[in-house]
């Protein structure tokens, strides 16, 4: 019988799986409410929720204070708030697929920084190839928004920091990190909110609800998921993997939304499952070679 316990990376994997699904699925809750309040409201909102639902799930008040690694906590809380407001800002400006294209020039770029062996540049130049194959094209015909794209290489660089961020010490449990890091955005995003003014709407109990709905689908449970994996991950098998997610969207656009699948797309789809496959089992190889050389 399988035992994921003693598989971390391939329970890692299938974490990150769920996050990336959770993470889908909020995406056209947030741009509905992008029509309703100031993307800089929905972005605070998303991270002040989602930190309070964490900080009452994770007991925020047994945390020892005097042994939390600040630098860790900010660097990645601020990855964090970039990641968000600046991922917001380009699919208002740019189709999902486009900004997301992009936005993955982080972590691919990531996981190309910490390759050290043949196998690595394989599968992250598989990767790459499988983006380029998902790439929509057709919408790309249209003059692409020279403020959107740098919104979104910026939420790239941001998602590069928090993948970095996210493997440091902290000096509480991973749970805690999270938390603490979404209250530091959530310091970082909130004054600014304010200060461009926050609607009154959104604390009436109808939007309130979808309020809560997306930090739990976008923030809350994808986080604390990649958070549990990436401690058994390296940097390069987590930036590969997360190659998946643009895969994850079109496949279930196929699914549940009966988007038809061009030929290219299900060359991208096989290619990227490859890549993934292919970084997990020679890191976990890698892994198994190292334990053995250390007895």
């Amino acid at each position: 019988m399988l035992n994921l316990k003693n598989l971390p990376h391939i329970q890692a994997l299938l974490l990150l799986l769920i996050a990336m699904v959770s993470l889908q699925s909020s995406c056209p809750l947030a741009k509905i409410f992008f029509d309703q309040f100031p993307i800089l409201t929905v972005s605070a909102m998303r991270l002040l929720l989602s930190a309070l639902i964490l900080a009452i799930i994770f007991k925020i008040w047994q945390i020892q204070f005097q042994q939390i690694k600040w630098k860790a906590i900010i660097s990645y809380g601020t990855a964090l708030a970039g990641m968000n407001l600046l991922f917001y800002l380009s699919i208002d400006r740019l189709p999902l697929g486009i900004a997301v294209s992009f936005e993955f020039i982080g972590p691919l770029s990531v996981a190309l920084y910490y390759a050290r062996q043949k196998f690595d540049f394989i599968w992250v130049g598989l990767a790459i190839l499988g983006l380029v194959l998902l790439f929509p094209f057709d919408q790309a015909h249209q003059p692409l928004d020279p403020i959107g794209i740098a919104f979104a290489l910026g939420a790239g660089a941001c998602w590069a920091l928090y993948i970095i961020a996210g493997q440091r010490p902290s000096g509480v449990s991973g749970n805690h990190t999270v938390c603490l890091g979404m209250f530091v955005g959530t310091s970082l995003l909130l004054p600014l909110a304010l200060f461009f003014g926050v609607p009154s709407t959104v604390f009436e109990p109808s939007n309130f609800i979808y309020f809560i709905a997306l930090a739990i689908l976008a923030s809350a449970l994808p986080f604390t998921l990649e958070m549990i994996a990436l401690r058994n991950l390296t940097a390069l098998s987590f930036g590969t993997l997360m190659s998946v997610e643009p895969a994850v969207a079109a496949l279930s656009g196929f699914v549940f939304l009966g988007e038809a699948l061009l030929w290219n797309q299900w060359l991208a789809l096989a290619t990227i499952i490859t890549a993934s496959i292919g970084c997990t089992v020679t890191t976990q190889k890698a892994k198994a070679k190292n334990q053995e050389s250390k007895h």
